[in-house]
């Protein structure tokens, strides 16, 4: 895909889901998001904002999560899935943040990615949320639709960042992820693309060849 498809599609984008930067995870402080993101892993924001209302109510602080008795934190979370692996990593991540970070959450993209529980997906999210640094966040939304557009033929998820790292101007690193989840909730839909009423339908390879089958 060429320079000036992708500037249509980021116009298309902009003008259609605006350049503010929105989490849709709820946090107050930068461990809530941390926990949140852990949680969010093939579970919605929605329903991990339900679980993080009493969650952090529950658990105020760093050590409370650090010193949580495990099948406890496991029921807390259950509605989130995999929550007996996530309840381990929460426990190890803060322990780990208190241990080595004086309770702080890093900003650098090694130093979180050591972190129990967090990937480069997550460590992403803090870095462009928390500490305002351009950083691409690959989930299924933006796997899926960036592969679908034709913005990248890489199917592994650290190759579709610095593949889009490469072709996207650093000022849409952050809103990349914002704009195609909203696109992808709206418009392209898994399993039911809405090509013919689609913003992006003109560049999009998946959509031209989608029209052009009807």
């Amino acid at each position: 895909m060429n320079k000036k498809d992708i500037q249509f599609i980021l116009d298309n984008l902009d003008k259609l889901y605006g350049t503010d930067i929105i989490c849709y995870l709820n946090y107050e402080k930068p461990y809530e998001l941390l926990i949140a993101t852990i949680l969010s892993a093939q579970c919605t924001d929605a329903r991990v904002n339900i679980i993080t209302k009493d969650l952090f109510t529950k658990y105020t602080n760093l050590e409370s999560f650090a010193t949580a008795d495990l099948s406890e934190l496991e029921e807390d979370i259950k509605p989130a899935g995999l929550f007996k692996n996530k309840a381990k990593n929460i426990i190890a991540c803060c322990k780990m943040l208190l241990d080595e970070y004086d309770g702080q959450v890093p900003s650098d993209i090694d130093k979180l990615t050591k972190l129990p529980g967090v990937g480069r997906k997550t460590g992403n999210v803090i870095r462009g949320n928390i500490y305002g640094i351009e950083s691409v966040v690959v989930d299924t939304h933006v796997k899926r639709l960036s592969n679908l557009i034709g913005l990248t033929d890489e199917d592994d998820p650290v190759k579709i960042e610095m593949d889009l790292m490469k072709k996207i101007p650093k000022d849409h690193w952050i809103l990349i992820n914002k704009q195609l989840m909203a696109h992808g909730r709206a418009v392209c839909i898994a399993r039911r693309p809405k090509c013919d009423v689609c913003d992006l339908a003109k560049v999009c390879r998946y959509a031209k060849q989608n029209l052009r089958d009807k």
